[in-house]
């Protein structure tokens, strides 16, 4: 986490972000756990094929945020357009978003009873209704693109940390999002594990993938991020791109977050 690495002109790697089609229109929306307002009054749009790193201290709403996008947390007030679908109470409506936006999450979350590929295939199978070759050949590509193909009939106990990252990655890969959400997907992880599961997701940023990412990896904001944003006590404190961000924060809460974070 102490360096900051990128490519050799800083500019982000893979294609650039189409920026004539938001993917993600976040409008005045609040978030409350009780009394406790979460996020406030937060404005975001995404393009589609961007790529959003989201950083800030403990408590600062990110992670609140990105699971609003999916309604695993619900807002209260204000609204979120995914791909032209609003987030509302109405099921249908979160279960069209939720088969088009990923989301790998800090713990694996696997299934510990199902083999990889059958952790892989579980949503093709039942939610796109995909026959169980067709989604078993879907599931073995994923695999073989985040390098294990041959954990394919193990369980996920069997499997190191950063392994099992790559299988919930994979295994969103299989659902075939618009969207990939990561709330954190490295911080449980040993330090020699992190750089797979990053290698994996930077290939899959220069494939055009619209992402968001929760993360205190600097160095992959660098070298992957079209948009860092930093946010602090539930809202967006500031945002840029990824070298004027570094190079040239504006706020004082940014620059403070920035020395800590870089000297570690």
């Amino acid at each position: 986490m102490a360096t900051v690495s990128g490519t050799s002109d800083g500019q982000p790697v893979g294609p650039t972000a189409d920026t004539s089609e938001v993917i993600i229109a976040i409008d005045g929306m609040h978030k409350w756990f009780g009394q406790f307002h979460v996020l406030k009054d937060i404005n975001l749009e995404v393009k589609r094929g961007e790529r959003i790193v989201i950083c800030g201290p403990s408590g600062s709403g990110k992670s609140t945020l990105i699971r609003c996008i999916n309604r695993l947390e619900e807002h209260q007030e204000g609204s979120i357009v995914v791909d032209g679908t609003e987030l509302t109470s109405d099921l249908k409506n979160i279960e069209i978003i939720r088969s088009e936006v990923g989301m790998v999450f800090q713990s694996f979350n696997l299934f510990p009873h199902l083999t990889v590929l059958e952790n892989c295939t579980l949503a093709p199978i039942w939610v796109r209704k995909m026959p169980r070759a067709e989604a078993q050949e879907v599931a073995m590509g994923y695999l073989e693109r985040v390098q294990i193909p041959e954990q394919a009939e193990k369980f996920p106990g069997q499997l190191s940390g950063g392994q099992q990252q790559r299988v919930a990655i994979a295994r969103s890969l299989c659902m075939n999002p618009r969207i990939m959400l990561f709330d954190e997907p490295t911080s449980a992880l040993d330090p020699e594990m992190i750089k797979e599961v990053l290698d994996v997701m930077v290939e899959l940023a220069e494939s055009g993938m619209t992402m968001l990412v929760v993360t205190h990896e600097m160095g992959f904001a660098t070298a992957v991020a079209h948009r860092v944003i930093f946010m602090d006590a539930g809202e967006i404190i500031e945002q840029n791109e990824p070298s004027e961000f570094f190079n040239n924060p504006r706020h004082e809460r940014t620059k403070l977050f920035l020395s800590q974070i870089l000297s570690h």
